[in-house]
């Protein structure tokens, strides 16, 4: 007779145990997203400044070149001389923007590589790899390889900001969301009664 209330007892904790099950898979999905989105934002932002430091060089060529035309235009010079320095500019920045298109290139390839991955990896989870944190090791396991193919797929260039806020909304589900739903799914909240 034992036996039987054993295996009742079982059989009603089942729901409680699918519960938990799906809030432990959600815990766990939430950490891998959070982990590919603070790793992938820290590898877009690095590639975009490189992006941004060629185009204010081309830019800033652009202008010089064209000012020094136009001071030629100013001060009477030769038109054979400004519009030597007109074509100057114009091919120094397009030799200009393809060597730097190249640079990205090769910076893109350097940045996602798996020694670079990590190294995003290290740099954005400080605290987890000088603990040598077992947990955070695993989920950059499951991570690394889907990240650095997303990022090859999309491409650096094409691959979509993460903001500050949806990084805070992943962490709030994390520290206040699944706690809660825990709450919730405990025996108390779940309609057993202890017996007495």
């Amino acid at each position: 007779h034992q036996t039987r209330d054993d295996v009742l007892a079982e059989v009603m904790k089942a729901p409680k145990r699918r519960i938990d099950n799906v809030i432990t898979h959600l815990h766990d999905s939430v950490h891998l997203l959070l982990m590919h989105a603070t790793v992938a934002e820290d590898v877009r932002s690095r590639y975009s400044k490189r992006l941004w430091e060629n185009r204010v060089q081309e830019a800033s060529s652009l202008v010089l070149g064209s000012s020094m035309a136009a001071l030629g235009m100013y001060l009477n010079v030769p038109p054979q001389f400004t519009g030597g320095v007109v074509a100057a500019s114009v091919l120094g920045v397009g030799g200009m923007r393809w060597f730097n298109s190249s640079k990205l290139k090769d910076a893109e390839e350097q940045l996602t590589s798996v020694e670079e991955l990590s190294a995003s990896f290290q740099r954005t989870h400080p605290q987890e790899v000088s603990d040598a944190d077992e947990y955070y090791a695993s989920v950059w396991a499951r991570v690394r390889d889907p990240l650095r193919l997303s990022l090859w797929r999309v491409g650096l260039g094409d691959f979509p900001a993460v903001t500050k806020g949806e990084v805070r909304e992943l962490q709030r589900i994390l520290d206040e969301e699944i706690p809660r739903l825990r709450r919730l799914a405990s025996p108390s909240h779940h309609g057993s009664m202890k017996k007495e």
